[in-house]
């Protein structure tokens, strides 16, 4: 079995409050989950209003295949207009 975690470190300028960064970050979170061999939650800034953190593990038999998930990954949170991209971190056991 092959892992990889993403550790995914966001801005939310427009969040004014604790709801508002929630709303976004569900919605991340919610995708993430659905997705096949995919786990996500927010693991970090639970109480900064425009900063979050979100853990993201992926699992596959295939090397190959964790590496296309977590390229996803990438690329669906890079395209929420909603949030800015501060850091990305991987690791893979």
């Amino acid at each position: 079995m092959h892992v990889v975690i993403l550790t995914i470190e966001l801005r939310i300028p427009a969040a004014q409050s604790l709801k508002a960064k929630r709303a976004v970050l569900q919605s991340i979170v919610r995708t993430l989950d659905g997705w096949k061999a995919v786990g996500a939650s927010e693991v970090g800034y639970q109480e900064l209003w425009q900063r979050a953190q979100i853990g993201v593990v992926m699992t596959s038999a295939s090397v190959g295949h964790v590496d296309e998930l977590a390229a996803s990954v990438e690329r669906y949170v890079w395209s929420r207009p909603e949030v800015e991209v501060v850091a990305i971190d991987s690791r893979a056991d």
